[in-house]
């Protein structure tokens, strides 16, 4: 249990990390303050995982016809839905939370590859007798 609360909190702690570097990149994405920071930074890991998979089931035809690339325009709505829930947290657009959202997403990749390097639990392993094909 206390294992899936520190993942839970370097989880957070890297989308807040990431977060904070898209905010001094885009102008258009503001926070007033370090609590409306690391409040932001919980809501969006809890609309990532509440929200963003129905939303994903209810525009799958469309995700399918535009081969995936409607899920950018979800991942963007989470950023602008969380703008909203968020006093402190201002983003100015659609554009601004698109891309800053790309942004995000391809920096906490990294960070938690980085991060989770040498973790027993993300090493992929062949099975005995197996081999890669």
């Amino acid at each position: 249990m206390l294992q899936n609360l520190a993942q839970f909190l370097l989880h957070w702690a890297i989308t807040a990390l990431s977060l904070w570097l898209a905010s001094h990149l885009f102008k258009g994405l503001k926070f007033t303050d370090t609590s409306s920071l690391v409040i932001s930074a919980l809501l969006l890991g809890f609309a990532n995982a509440i929200v963003k998979p129905l939303l994903i089931v209810l525009t799958l035809p469309l995700t399918l016809l535009t081969f995936g690339f409607f899920l950018l325009v979800i991942n963007a709505l989470m950023i602008l839905l969380v703008a909203r829930l968020v006093r402190g947290f201002r983003v100015s657009g659609f554009w601004t939370a698109f891309f800053a959202s790309i942004f995000i997403s391809l920096l906490s990749i990294a960070i938690g590859a980085m991060v989770s390097h040498g973790d027993p639990q993300t090493e992929i392993r062949v099975p005995e007798g197996a081999t890669w094909l």
